[in-house]
């Protein structure tokens, strides 16, 4: 009888469920939107019960479009969006406070403290990051210090907190079950990066009791079982966790060292193998857990830019030059160039190499003649400048040079931001025939757990690629390019 893996793919935007077969052939793909939330400038939140709503209606909705028989689902599969931070009360269920967004910026001013204070390079060597408002640390103590009671009842142990991947376990299994995978603690700030463990000393730098935290698991295992949730079996095992983006990573197959990828979502985020080892970056880039398999740890080294689609949802919803998300790509190729416009997506602050959080988004070198044509592609032309730093710096790092990068996500079927890339990056850029790897990861490490994979190397045989893109860009006109990249950035 034919297996079934369920991927639930957990976004900043919506929820995806996808119901694959032991070929991993699609049967059902499911998305349902849910609203983000801006209580003021630079904060972004997500009402967390929004998105166990969504998570039940996706799943029921998939399995009833797949038509087969839950019972043949072999095992559920978890990606999510990373540092997205959730308190909940663990006899209730219910959060204390609304999600704080991977994306939210309310804590950059307790962040600058920190760095003031010199602990950077402590947390650096620790954790393989940077201090950021990005990552979850500053967002878990700002929760506690503004909800009322929160630091006593957390304390008491009362309280459970998580990131997205956590909250989903605990719900799917009836508040049963709280863990998190390697691939989100490493996101926490309050990971030791080489021993896979909570630190005390981290904990302590931003006031969080123990008390509050998921067990840290492996990305392949059995973490428990489905209780109670509607078009599931109850028993359903639930057993592959990974952050969106290093199940992307293992979506491409990228299981040996120097092989990468570059996910094209809400943000853009290049991911690079880097072995059984951390490599803590020269370059400010982010050193993190990959995956866990059998407790032995794979490591990637990450540059993150915290906007890339998002871009072209604000031209679409805050300018209204296009109506869909789609559109851009022919009105940015109906003109030869940008006309001198220069777009810095930096509408959430700069991520790596950067890590700027007070940076604002840039237009520049706007005239008269400019239209909403030039302003398309010059967004398109910043989503692909952008990685140019990031993947320079992983060079560095690595001392050695890309060849060949995987790319994924909604926006890489954009055919002339895939060129641009190519041309600005000069290297190949590969389209899989699979662009959902967050989703497909989260399933193959699933299907690793129980057994409809045998080992990765099976599991290798299953990629396939669509598409292959080869700079067509000559050497002076990409350096000009890039020398007004740089001018804009000095603006941001």
């Amino acid at each position: 009888m034919t297996s079934y893996i369920c991927a639930i793919d957990q976004g900043t935007t919506g929820t995806t469920v996808i119901i694959l077969d032991d070929e991993l052939v699609v049967r059902a793909r499911v998305t349902e939107e849910f609203e983000q939330i801006y209580p003021k400038p630079s904060w972004v939140e997500h009402d967390p019960e929004a998105i166990w709503r969504s998570t039940q209606s996706t799943l029921a909705q998939a399995i009833e479009a797949a038509n087969i028989d839950p019972e043949q689902i072999a095992g559920i599969g978890i990606t999510n969006q990373r540092e997205t931070t959730v308190i909940w009360d663990r006899n209730t269920g219910e959060p204390v406070h609304n999600a704080i967004v991977w994306q939210d910026r309310r804590t950059r001013g307790r962040i600058r403290q920190l760095v003031d204070d010199g602990k950077e390079p402590f947390v650096q060597e620790r954790t393989g990051l940077i201090l950021d408002p990005y990552f979850a640390g500053s967002k878990v103590e700002w929760i506690l210090k503004n909800v009322d009671g929160a630091r006593a009842r957390a304390e008491k142990g009362e309280l459970a907190f998580g990131t997205i991947d956590s909250y989903l376990v605990w719900k799917l299994t009836g508040g049963d079950v709280h863990v998190t995978d390697a691939s989100n603690a490493s996101r926490t700030l309050f990971m030791d990066l080489e021993k896979v463990q909570w630190d005390d000393e981290l904990l302590e730098i931003f006031g969080v009791p123990r008390e509050l935290l998921p067990r840290i698991v492996g990305n392949s295992e059995v973490y428990g079982e489905v209780r109670g949730v509607e078009g599931l079996a109850d028993g359903t095992p639930i057993c592959g966790m990974a952050g969106d983006q290093q199940a992307a990573l293992f979506g491409q197959i990228c299981f040996s060292p120097g092989e990468a990828k570059c996910t094209y979502g809400t943000g853009a985020f290049l991911l690079m193998n880097t072995g059984q080892k951390p490599v803590i970056s020269d370059h400010r880039l982010l050193s993190t857990a990959a995956w866990q398999i059998d407790g032995e740890t794979t490591y990637a080294l990450e540059g993150s830019a915290f906007i890339a689609g998002a871009m072209v949802q604000w031209l679409r919803d805050g300018l209204g030059i296009i109506d869909e998300a789609p559109q851009i790509e022919a009105l940015a190729e109906s003109v030869e160039d940008t006309g001198g416009v220069v777009a810095v997506p930096s509408l959430s602050g700069l991520g790596a190499p950067h890590w700027n959080p007070a940076a604002r988004g840039v237009i520049w070198g706007l005239t008269r003649g400019t239209t909403k044509a030039h302003i398309a592609r010059a967004a398109l032309e910043g989503i692909a400048l952008q990685n140019v730093d990031i993947l320079k710096a992983m060079e560095q790092d690595l001392g050695r040079s890309l060849k060949v990068l995987r790319v994924d996500g909604g926006a890489c079927q954009n055919d002339l931001l895939m060129q641009m890339q190519a041309d600005f990056l000069d290297r190949e850029i590969v389209r899989p025939q699979m662009t959902e790897t967050t989703a497909l990861g989260a399933a193959l490490l699933a299907g690793l757990a129980v057994g409809v994979f045998d080992d990765l190397e099976e599991i290798r045989t299953t990629w396939r690629e669509e598409r292959r893109f080869r700079a067509e860009m000559g050497t002076r006109k990409r350096e000009k390019h890039l020398e007004a990249w740089r001018d804009g950035l000095s603006r941001v």
